[in-house]
């Protein structure tokens, strides 16, 4: 059984930690479906203020919810909406401190105010996105925009 280890240092620091940390717990196992789940409970439960984390895939068509730490969520986005089709379409992380202010947001919890939202691209291909949202507006900074996409690096390398 793995066990996260507390996080400590400067938030670049605590993101090395927490990279290591997932790239441990994804080790030698390739599913798609096993590692988003391991990977949205250990950034769930390492990270403070946070109140959604999961994955979106992409079916071809959408966006369909995959693993997940959270509230229940909504099952599908299509590209042209909200902040996981804006980081879908466009390719390029979504980092919002306020969603309210984000044209089209989507409201699946009514409780987030921020989010940072990670495509995942592997090779040429959309894989679909690393969504994470907090209760907290301006929760997220650049140190935890880099971090989360090293995070969402760890799971395309897992894919390989």
């Amino acid at each position: 059984m793995f066990t996260a280890s507390a996080l400590s240092g400067s938030k670049p620091e605590q993101y090395a930690e927490l990279a290591a940390q997932a790239r441990a717990l994804l080790s030698g196992e390739s599913d798609r479906i096993a590692n988003a789940a391991n990977l949205s409970a250990l950034v769930y439960h390492a990270l403070p203020d946070l109140n959604w984390v999961g994955f979106y895939f992409f079916d071809g068509r959408e966006l369909v919810v995959g693993p997940f730490q959270g509230q229940p969520a909504c099952v599908r986005i299509p590209l042209d909406k909200g902040v996981c089709g804006a980081a879908a379409s466009s390719r390029q992380t979504q980092r919002v401190a306020d969603v309210d202010a984000f044209p089209g947001h989507i409201a699946c919890d009514s409780a987030s105010r921020s989010e940072v939202v990670v495509p995942l691209v592997h090779g040429d291909s959309l894989v679909g996105v690393f969504d994470i949202d907090s209760p907290r507006t301006g929760r997220f900074d650049e140190d935890d925009q880099r971090g989360m996409e090293a995070l969402a690096r760890v799971y395309l390398e897992s894919l390989a």
